[in-house]
């Protein structure tokens, strides 16, 4: 029996969900993370121009290069361990460092990726994260206190994740450099490959917040562009009942109203999508980390509660602003348009009405005409009718006068018999 032949697609789909494997990172190692987004929409983006990016960061070290078309890549980059991966919307590139420096944070850590080779990029930076992974201490007093001195504490977020296999922190800021910074202290005895998760993870939080982020700036340039239509739909659908202006005018403007909202619906809608999308991701990846709360400092979750549902929730108002007013302008322009309708009806009534009414008078005319033309043809016919006996009218001793006074109403009641029968046959 001949085997069953595979989906064409069967393990490509299968080898998508191995295509991106975590990070395996001892301790104490260094994490430097860039994002870079193309200012395009992901459709016209050339993914070729990131993977020669990418191929002339790995020719300075001599490293091997990636399969033709690749969207994800993982190798030796000197010293340390590069890890690329290309997104819809942007690429990423992680290096990973064993080690930590003396000085916390220090930007030299940062060098692992070039500024020159940066400057090239296809794109913008979209977010830059240098991640310390040290030794959990004993005291828990001792690492909060190197918290407070590396981060802001009013923005300090800090949480034990995973179980209590290490701590992380964090307060959302850009250094001098140019960086955001998030600090791990791992406990002893926890995996390399459970560490890798923990940094990855910090890096997605941080990559989709800021790609969800784009949609709050777009959010208040839409609503802009809404409080500018608003008033007049507004006015036009309280102008509904009133005789001005015209409903043909009216429903010119609402039309112009309704175009320019349906093309802001397509120039909003995917980036609306996009957000909510990316808001899900940094929602979930917030809560597998399984935080817990130390000293009633706030965790991961409760910062981004506070500052960045907020703005998750000024996108979904604006959406909803705009799929409400199109709704509305949808709505006003179906009562125009029965408006309209009615009123065409009213004016299509009268003219029938005047219809009939010409209809009317033209019949009057007509039966007018027909007597006249009856009176018309019975005197050239009574002529004709004369000249035709006149010679047995002598025989008969009968004046010309007697003979047309004979003749007169004979020949006008057979001229009125012969109208009436030609209008009823063509009745």
């Amino acid at each position: 029996m001949a085997p069953i032949p595979d989906h064409p697609l069967r393990y490509a789909t299968v080898n998508e969900l191995h295509a991106r494997p975590f990070p395996s990172l001892d301790v104490p190692s260094t994490a430097v993370y860039v994002a870079i987004k193309e200012p395009v929409q992901a459709a016209n983006r050339d993914r070729s121009l990131d993977l020669a990016h990418l191929l002339a960061l790995l020719d300075r070290h001599g490293s091997v290069h990636p399969q033709p078309g690749a969207t994800h890549f993982s190798g030796p980059l000197g010293r340390a361990e590069v890890k690329w991966e290309s997104h819809t919307e942007f690429v990423t590139y992680t290096a990973f460092s064993k080690g930590v420096s003396r000085r916390p944070f220090d930007p030299v850590e940062a060098e692992v990726l070039p500024e020159d080779w940066l400057a090239t990029a296809p794109g913008k930076r979209l977010t830059s994260v240098l991640v310390r992974v040290e030794r959990m201490l004993d005291s828990e007093d001792e690492m909060l206190a190197r918290l407070d001195e590396w981060f802001v504490p009013e923005s300090l977020a800090v949480a034990r994740v995973v179980d209590g296999a290490a701590l992380i922190a964090g307060d959302f800021r850009i250094d001098q450099a140019g960086h955001m910074r998030f600090a791990v202290f791992v406990k002893d005895g926890t995996g390399p490959r459970r560490v890798g998760r923990i940094v990855q993870r910090l890096c997605e939080i941080e990559t989709y917040r800021a790609m969800s982020m784009l949609g709050l700036m777009r959010a208040r340039d839409l609503s802009s562009r809404l409080n500018t239509l608003d008033p007049k739909l507004s006015a036009l659908v309280s102008g509904l009942d009133s005789a001005e202006p015209s409903p043909e005018a009216a429903l010119h403007e609402l039309l112009t109203i309704s175009a320019e909202l349906e093309s802001l619906a397509v120039q909003f809608s995917f980036r609306f999508g996009a957000t909510a999308a990316y808001e899900a991701i940094v929602n979930q990846r917030i809560e597998v980390l399984r935080e817990a709360r130390i000293q009633g400092r706030q965790t991961f979750g409760e910062f981004m509660m506070r500052r960045y549902d907020p703005a998750m929730r000024t996108v979904k108002s604006a959406e909803g602003r705009l799929q409400g007013m199109a709704e509305r302008a949808q709505r006003a322009a179906e009562l125009l348009r029965t408006r309209v309708d009615v009123e065409r009806s009213a004016q299509n009534q009268k003219l029938l009405e005047s219809m009939d009414k010409r209809a009317d008078l033209q019949l009057r005319l007509q039966r007018t005409v027909e007597g006249l033309s009856v009176v018309a043809i019975s005197y050239y016919a009574v002529n004709l009718a004369a000249y035709l006996v006149e010679p047995l009218a002598h025989g008969l001793h009968l004046t010309h006068g007697a003979l047309m006074a004979i003749l007169t109403p004979i020949v006008v009641l057979g001229v009125w018999a012969m109208v009436r029968r030609i209008r009823n046959h063509l009745d």
